[in-house]
């Protein structure tokens, strides 16, 4: 592999990974917002969703140990969404748990879209 196309396949994994966390985050901003609600329907957000993290997944093939930590991590938002939908503002732990989690993608998201400049100034 050239150094070229070396290039271009680090910007599709860092771009197709920015993608599923911004899809995870649109989905996790539909939990505490009726406007997310509104601006992200369900059926065409989860369809997004579901063929954004397939293909980061098999990106992700050639090392295991990412690839499972970022299945874990989709699981984890999916399993907090539904907790926080199916119960609102009931479920107060769900939602502050939900909310540091958002917290977090936040900031990958941003290390990913900083990266993701720099390969390409390249």
């Amino acid at each position: 592999m050239n150094v070229q196309s070396a290039i271009h396949s680090h910007i599709d994994i860092t771009d197709t990974w920015a993608r599923l966390y911004l899809f995870l985050a649109q989905s996790m901003d539909r939990c505490v917002s009726e406007a997310a609600r509104i601006d992200y329907p369900d059926a065409e957000l989860q369809a997004h969703l579901a063929s954004t993290r397939a293909t980061v997944l098999d990106m992700l093939a050639v090392n295991q140990v990412v690839k499972a930590k970022v299945e874990r991590e989709c699981n984890r938002v999916r399993s907090l969404t539904m907790a926080c939908l199916a119960e609102g503002a009931a479920n107060g732990a769900a939602l502050d748990e939900l909310k540091a989690e958002r917290a977090v993608l936040k900031h990958k998201t941003m290390a990913l879209s900083d990266l993701l400049a720099v390969f390409r100034a390249v």
